[in-house]
């Protein structure tokens, strides 16, 4: 009887020990598996979850938009162009100018700081900017990706340098004086009377009510891009083409 009961004890000591260190080797593999995971998740997903958690579909930002712009903020931000991170800019011109296509985006708190019309080049289109050019005296918008510089109080009051990122599609903005400036052009009395807001001579002209704070929120280093699908712009920028092509 004390062989049987023995023989008993020393089974359930084993099983019990076999079960303790099943149990920390699952634990311990699961402690493992885990960062890995984590470590797969790439930029497109970070990138869809911040158009999805601040909703910018319903605001009105195209995703193709926001995709293209994030491509060629991370193309830009590894060759050391950009200074403030934080923040990105995006102007939609798939949309028309009697819709709010200015999306200013904290990247880091996920939030839209402002959402306001904007204005495009009197000869790029009436309510829609259809054309564009990077020649000096088009009076047409310039597509594509810039950096912001710095401010200066000119004609139009307190302005925005741009600085062009991309050769022979925006990298005449300096010398065509394409800057960030209010415009009382840039009005929503002029939707409801003519159909659009006025147009300027290139720049990318905003509301004089919020003019100042939007400046102040981009100023020095930030990302800008002009969205458009346009078919010349898709097949000669090197930005998206070098982050979709690795």
């Amino acid at each position: 009887m004390k062989i049987v009961k023995s023989a008993i004890l020393i089974v359930t000591i084993c099983l019990f020990v076999f079960l303790i260190t099943a149990f920390t080797h699952t634990e311990k593999t699961t402690a493992v598996i885990a960062p890995t995971s984590a470590m797969l998740t790439d930029s497109a997903v970070e990138e869809e979850s911040i158009y999805d958690h601040i909703r910018l579909d319903s605001a009105g930002l195209s995703r193709e938009a926001f995709e293209q712009a994030m491509q060629g903020f991370a193309q830009l931000e590894e060759k050391g162009r950009i200074k403030n991170t934080d923040v990105i800019s995006i102007i939609d011109f798939s949309l028309p100018s009697s819709q709010k296509r200015l999306f200013v985006i904290d990247l880091k708190n996920k939030l839209l700081l402002f959402n306001t019309l904007v204005a495009h080049g009197r000869n790029s289109g009436t309510l829609n900017a259809s054309t564009f050019s990077n020649k000096l005296n088009s009076y047409k918008s310039s597509l594509g990706f810039y950096v912001t510089g710095d401010t200066y109080n000119g004609e139009h009051g307190y302005s925005l340098r741009l600085e062009g990122e991309e050769a022979g599609i925006n990298d005449n903005a300096l010398n065509r004086g394409i800057v960030i400036h209010s415009a009382a052009y840039v009005d929503e009395t002029l939707i409801k009377s003519q159909g659009y807001i006025g147009r300027s001579l290139g720049c990318p002209a905003i509301p004089e009510k919020i003019h100042r704070k939007v400046i102040e929120a981009i100023r020095n280093g930030s990302c800008l891009f002009l969205y458009s699908p346009d078919k010349y712009y898709s097949a000669h920028t090197r930005l998206l083409k070098d982050s979709t092509d690795i």
